[in-house]
């Protein structure tokens, strides 16, 4: 997480210590501390406080959030498209407890970019060239995780019997190992304060592009349904992209229980809709944000009233087609 979004992190605990507007308090559950995610929370936190005038709080934890929004001990949370979606209806990594139709989508935040990074110097110099070599696997706490890994070595026409297998749990303890030098390659969302800490650690880092064709984004989309190759171009904040480099992006959602309260999902909605720059300001990935595209038409989910009303009122309902549809 960078130090702006550490800063805002601070002030939203202190808000939700001493008091705002609102006696209302709402956990924003998300994954380990400078992951993508936790960092949107940080910037969506930030605004829902000083807007929404809800007091607000971080939950950071190991996985995704879709339980403890399911369960109630926290109020909203973020995660991708993908993982949402299989969580709604039960099926692949859920299969076997079945649907959970509480969740409420509140908007479509950012897409992820995510690549697959070596060290500068590093021989592997494509996706193809990673046979044979140590990868992190498994990821326990974060299937999301490991079906990219899955997707993007699909691309290639690789699978698990083509590497070597390093057991991880998370995204964040993959990026550690890469860091210590136990693996070859690492996969992570660009832009990501875990990616800088992995470049400055070992002398500058390298992304290694995905392949556009049809059987590629076929191939990717049976692990990850709903993403979308993207290019990015070198920026100061994107390290390892030495040149234009073509990614794979999927989307992040914000979402909370049918519970939750019309008038408070209304509120976060249009603070969240409303204040772009400020998120930007804690995590500069929010410049990737698009309010005029937050109500997305996701199969197999549903908008929380709240946010259903406010989409009205700005004239983004219905909802509009998913990127790269």
């Amino acid at each position: 997480m960078t130090k702006l979004a550490i800063a805002a992190t601070a002030a939203v605990l202190s808000l939700a210590t001493f008091g705002a507007a609102s006696a209302q308090v709402i956990a924003i559950a998300t994954t380990p501390a400078g992951s993508f995610t936790n960092s949107i929370g940080a910037a969506v936190a930030k605004v829902v406080v000083d807007h929404a005038k809800i007091r607000t709080t971080l939950m950071p934890q190991q996985s995704h959030g879709m339980e403890v929004v399911n369960e109630g001990s926290a109020e909203l949370s973020l995660a991708t498209l993908s993982d949402v979606q299989q969580y709604v209806t039960g099926t692949v990594d859920w299969k076997e407890r079945g649907p959970h139709p509480n969740i409420r989508i509140i908007s479509r935040l950012v897409p992820i970019q995510t690549v697959g990074f070596v060290r500068k110097d590093s021989p592997i110099k494509t996706l193809a060239d990673i046979k044979g070599k140590r990868i992190s696997w498994g990821f326990g706490a974060q299937k999301a995780v490991q079906r990219v890994n899955e997707a993007q070595l699909a691309a290639v026409g690789l699978a698990e019997k083509d590497i070597q297998p390093v057991l991880a749990p998370n995204i964040v303890a993959a990026a550690d190992d890469f860091i210590a030098g136990k693996t070859d390659v690492f996969w992570f969302a660009t832009g990501s304060a875990k990616v800088k800490q992995a470049a400055a650690s070992v002398g500058g880092i390298r992304a290694l592009a995905i392949p556009t064709t049809p059987e590629a984004i076929a191939a990717m989309h049976k692990f990850v349904p709903g993403s979308y190759p993207t290019l990015l171009k070198p920026a100061p904040q994107l390290d390892g992209i030495i040149e234009p480099t073509m990614v794979m992006a999927y989307d992040v959602v914000l979402f909370t229980s049918a519970k939750m309260s019309e008038d408070a999902i209304y509120r976060i909605a249009k603070a969240v809709h409303d204040n772009k720059p400020e998120m930007a300001g804690v995590f500069r990935p929010m410049n990737g944000f698009e309010p005029g595209k937050m109500a997305i038409n996701y199969e197999d989910l549903q908008y929380h009233a709240g946010a259903v009303k406010y989409f009205k009122e700005i004239g983004q309902w219905p909802p509009q087609k998913m990127p790269g549809s």
